[in-house]
């Protein structure tokens, strides 16, 4: 008897230890004030991002992306056999500047919480593949951030769901 109670105390302490593990993401403490800095946003622009926070394993620095002459990688999301991110990875080169990192943090969190693609080549936008100038974005932050919003398709998806109320002019 004490050994079936016993089995059944590791089989609950097990089952419960496996259920949060499911509810927790790795986060870079370094990253962690830009998340949560993208986070208000959402909630500012009425997006939610709870389920897909906790998609995620990890939010991370990473020292094994790409970093030489004609293949610099800053940050990428990794994906799972089934296509889904499930890693945010930024390189540790992007942390030698605040606002170099601000850019690239804000880039690779919208891929995932905002659906976005790339908008462009080269065209000082955040989302953009590449930027000539982190600093000209980071200098236009506030509207660079309202047109990530505003534009991603998370916030139009959002949008064309949300009914418009009828007004009658009789």
């Amino acid at each position: 008897m004490k050994r079936l109670t016993f089995v059944l105390i590791l089989f609950v302490f097990c089952a419960f230890s496996s259920l949060c593990a499911q509810n927790s993401v790795d986060i870079d403490g370094r990253l962690q004030p830009l998340l949560d800095s993208f986070l208000a946003e959402c909630d500012k622009y009425g997006i939610d991002y709870h389920d897909k926070l906790f998609q995620l394993k990890k939010i991370d620095i990473s020292n094994t992306l790409p970093l030489e002459e004609g293949n610099t990688v800053l940050g990428m999301v990794t994906r799972d056999a089934n296509n889904n991110i499930e890693e945010i990875l930024i390189n540790w080169a992007a942390m030698l500047d605040p606002e170099i990192l601000k850019v690239v943090a804000f880039h690779e969190f919208a891929h995932h919480f905002l659906d976005y693609k790339h908008t462009c080549e080269n065209c000082n936008e955040i989302m953009a593949v590449t930027n000539d100038s982190y600093f000209a974005i980071a200098n236009d932050w506030d509207n660079q951030v309202a047109q990530l919003f505003t534009t991603s398709p998370a916030f139009i998806k959002k949008q064309a769901q949300t009914p418009i109320a009828a007004v009658s002019l009789q």
